[in-house]
């Protein structure tokens, strides 16, 4: 399904480990809870895809587009996201123990309350990011 055309498909608890989804667009796509791990996602559109509480553990995301996209309480923990864009992305609450961010583009991103143990974040630019440890003083 590499170089796969499908914005705005509904895929909501869809099982798609091990799939190859290179290059593909699932922009605005509907993956809440879907099964993404050790899936490969090389250059993916996932503008604005809701994500949420989706299991991409050991997925390849490097140079993928995931800028706007919901991926609050996912678990990207072990995925490679070196290069990726996840610009304003929402990854509140999500697990990305061991994750490559490497050189990955996080700004404005939501980060709170994020796993982060053991992550690589070289080389990431994290200008405006939320960080699991920012406090908000009254």
């Amino acid at each position: 399904m590499s170089n796969a055309n499908l914005p705005d498909a509904y895929l909501r608890g869809a099982d798609l480990s091990d799939a190859n989804l290179s290059d593909a667009d699932l922009s605005f796509a509907n993956l809440i809870d879907a099964d993404l791990s050790g899936a490969k996602l090389t250059g993916t559109n996932l503008t604005d895809a809701d994500l949420s509480v989706a299991n991409l553990s050991d997925a390849n995301l490097r140079g993928a587009d995931l800028s706007f996209a919901d991926l609050s309480g996912a678990n990207l923990s072990g995925a490679k996201l070196s290069d990726s864009n996840l610009r304003f992305a929402n990854l509140f609450g999500a697990d990305l123990s061991r994750a490559d961010l490497s050189s990955a583009d996080l700004s404005g991103a939501d980060l709170s309350g994020a796993d982060l143990y053991d992550a690589n974040l070289s080389g990431a630019n994290l200008l405006g990011a939320t960080m699991p440890w920012d406090v908000s003083l009254p």
